[in-house]
């Protein structure tokens, strides 16, 4: 006799959705009962919107993933701006000097090296496959307490609804509801760091290339968006960025314009700002019994390589697949024994792409003349080190495949 296993997602982020999407399809599937919980409304998005402030960097890998889950054709249709094309270089150099990065779809026989998508957009495309399929989607419901009871896990909704799951998928951010109630510690690493986001208008069209130079305060990311503007990530000094928040549009287009080298001209804002403090925090464990965290709820890093929706979107894949293969197996797949085995194979490698980052990001603030010559050589001998160049891209391109 085959148990039927209760599964709850908490989180309506791009990972949590996905996770829901990939159980809802496994092999499997006829064994779990699914319910996702969120304690926000329900994202909706209109193409008649504005393009929305929040914004990812989504690998080839990712949007292969977002198809096989039957979400990609809508994200395709609707708005999205590939990139062919990009270009990393230090303030001490310029963005054609030998020692600057530059990186060329057609140079790795790939029609785009990634593409940036409204969060929005493509949480919404996978909330409408998972509208087809039998997931309870619980949205604007607040989970009051989360304890175990019996040997599964008791979701007390705000409300009196009382949900119980064998195994809970804390899929919730940062700040993660479910990585708390389960005594999960979190290892920061502040960068002293804070990140203003904004839509800009270029004198000069982007060309359908991302631009990163990095700046002693912190990396400068500029992404090109579908309606010909840009968004900008810049991570800099808090002083810097609540100045940058407190500036005329015009101020702060000049001052985006020194801060980009006016390497596509002269800016103009166009769109709302943001500033967000930045920490690199990364949880002790992924698991416990009866609960495991992907994405945010696991693991933050520095957004200077936009790789952080794309290492959630492979947690999820992993997860699922662990999932999977354990009803497969007539196992338990809230057991910690099965949890491991996606632990095993996400934390390593998150844990090496959020150091590198960290690392990445204190090598180039480094104010030391002798560091600075180093990065130009270390960049130069990158550009022509063949096989490892091109495994560094097709690391990055890769992102979530199944």
């Amino acid at each position: 006799m085959n148990e039927r296993f209760d599964v709850v997602i908490v989180g309506a982020g791009v990972t949590g959705l996905t996770a829901a999407a990939l159980l809802a399809k496994c092999r499997h599937r006829d064994r779990l009962r699914l319910t996702l919980v969120d304690a926000a409304s329900r994202p909706t998005f209109s193409i008649d919107d504005d393009v929305a402030l929040r914004v990812s960097a989504i690998a080839t890998g990712s949007a292969e993933l977002m198809n096989t889950i039957g979400a990609w054709a809508e994200v395709r249709d609707t708005r999205v701006c590939a990139y062919e094309s990009m270009r990393v270089w230090d303030e001490s150099n310029t963005p054609d000097s030998s020692a600057a990065l530059r990186f060329d779809a057609a140079e790795f026989g790939v029609p785009q090296l990634g593409f940036i998508v409204e969060n929005t957009l493509l949480r919404h495309a996978i909330l409408d496959v998972l509208d087809n399929v039998d997931v309870e989607l619980l949205f604007k419901v607040r989970i009051s307490s989360l304890q175990q009871s019996g040997g599964v896990h008791r979701l007390q909704l705000e409300g009196g609804r009382t949900l119980d799951a064998n195994l809970v998928i804390g899929a919730d951010g940062a700040g993660s509801f479910v990585r708390n109630c389960a005594g999960i510690d979190t290892r920061d690493f502040p960068y002293g760091q804070t990140a203003l986001v904004t839509h800009l208008v270029p004198e000069i069209e982007h060309r359908g290339t991302a631009w990163q130079r990095f700046l002693r305060d912190g990396p400068l990311g500029m992404l090109p968006l579908a309606d010909g503007r840009i968004s900008i990530v810049w991570s800099t000094s808090a002083t810097r960025a609540e100045r940058a928040m407190d500036a005329s549009d015009s101020e702060l287009g000049e001052i985006l314009g020194e801060a980009s080298d006016y390497v596509l001209g002269d800016l103009e804002v166009a769109g709302p700002r943001a500033a967000i403090p930045l920490c690199a925090r990364h949880a002790t464990h992924y698991v416990v019994p009866g609960i495991a965290l992907i994405g945010d709820a696991a693991h933050a890093l520095h957004p200077l390589a936009g790789q952080g929706a794309n290492l959630g979107l492979q947690d999820a894949v992993t997860l699922a697949d662990v999932i999977d293969q354990a009803l497969g197996r007539a196992e338990h797949p809230g057991d910690r024994p099965v949890l491991r085995r996606y632990e095993r194979a996400r934390k390593g490698q998150n844990a090496t792409m959020l150091h590198f980052m960290t690392g990445l990001n204190r090598l180039f603030a480094t104010d030391s003349a002798l560091v600075r010559e180093l990065r130009t050589m270390g960049m130069r001998l990158f550009n022509h080190s063949g096989p490892i160049r091109d495994h560094a891209v097709k690391v990055a391109m890769g992102g979530s495949t199944r």
